[in-house]
């Protein structure tokens, strides 16, 4: 079968292996049908990717379809479409026993620490598997990272009063909004880039728009008549960004960090403490969110429209994939089909 592997940053080779064997018990094997291109894959090519190594096979926003079952496999069908929950805890350690599935000591991220979908079929455990026939291949390939967005939006217990704030209108910032107006009815998003507060503007024309200026406090305190944001969602995965948090937020408010970037955050520990201010991470996502994304994309509360704005052909991607580096080319979401 055919598979691209990232040999080294920078460098993708197109190349042939062997389709993995009839699946284990408890597993099932996968025909890889679309796959959705994340800021992990984009980091990893350019070698900015914590916890990589390489060679790898990227790929973990996955749409497929199921083409044989492992023994005692019982929720899933020949020919099912679904997608998968690519986070695997090889251990039952405390964080998984407490439920923290989403963060165990001995998880495997699929594309990351262990091959992923970027090539033709995959065996994977089926427990992780999530039928929804009724779904697009276009929703299927989505799910992972507006999961991720559905995790951070929980791990902040936004309540209908709060007033949040979304920094960066990347793809799992404009995830996170899409699910934060389900929760509260305020929501501002924070960008540097117009083009994105632009999308953001005119798929969610409820949310407020604000773009990165030399006093992003006073600019919430004139749009929120004196107050500041209760909660804080930052997605940039960029350093100053993260520290700036805690200007923007309120006494007594949330911050909720989904990025990450290789480096240490600091931050001034009296204005912490003024503030008496909680501070999360938010990391992958859980099988509750999976199912609750499934959920809602069947009963039309989070649509997609518009999210993909680019589409590359598996066989050329080797080619075709520094293109999504062009500022240019107004990338919000770019998905890869087979």
């Amino acid at each position: 079968m055919k598979a691209i592997v990232l040999t080294e940053p920078g460098h993708f080779t197109k190349t042939q292996k062997d389709p993995p064997a009839a699946p284990a018990p408890g597993h099932v094997l996968l025909k890889i049908r679309q796959l959705g291109v994340c800021g992990t894959d984009l980091h990893a090519f350019k070698g900015r990717q914590p916890f990589f190594t390489y060679p790898r096979i990227l790929g973990h926003e996955v749409a497929a379809e199921v083409v044989a079952l492992g023994e005692g496999v019982t929720h899933l069908n020949v020919g099912d479409l679904c997608t998968v929950m690519p986070y695997r805890n090889e251990r039952e350690d405390q964080a998984v026993r407490r439920g923290l599935t989403n963060c165990g000591s001995s998880l495997k991220v699929l594309g990351v620490h262990e091959d992923g979908a970027m090539q033709e079929f995959i065996s994977y455990p089926a427990e992780l598997v999530f039928p929804a026939n009724d779904l697009s291949l276009d929703q299927l390939s989505m799910i992972e990272p507006l999961a991720i967005g559905s995790h951070a939006v929980e791990r902040a217990g936004i309540q209908a009063d709060d007033i949040v704030l979304v920094v960066g209108a990347g793809p799992i910032g404009i995830g996170t909004v899409a699910l934060a107006l389900l929760k509260a009815a305020r929501v501002l998003v924070l960008d540097v880039n117009e083009g994105r507060l632009s999308f953001v503007k005119n798929k969610f024309p409820s949310a407020t728009t604000v773009l990165l200026n030399d006093d992003v406090p006073a600019s919430l305190m004139e749009i929120l008549n004196g107050d500041l944001p209760t909660v804080v969602l930052d997605a940039t995965g960029n350093k100053a960004s993260m520290e700036r948090c805690l200007d923007y937020v309120a006494v007594g408010g949330t911050i909720v960090f989904i990025g990450l970037f290789i480096g240490d955050v600091s931050f001034p520990d009296p204005l912490f403490h003024r503030k008496e201010l909680t501070l999360k991470a938010s990391r992958n996502a859980t099988a509750t969110d999976f199912a609750k994304l499934i959920r809602l994309m069947r009963g039309g509360l989070v649509r997609i429209d518009g999210y993909i704005t680019h589409r590359l052909a598996f066989e050329t991607l080797h080619e075709t994939f520094e293109q999504l580096y062009d500022p240019e080319a107004g990338v919000i979401k770019a998905v890869v089909e087979f």
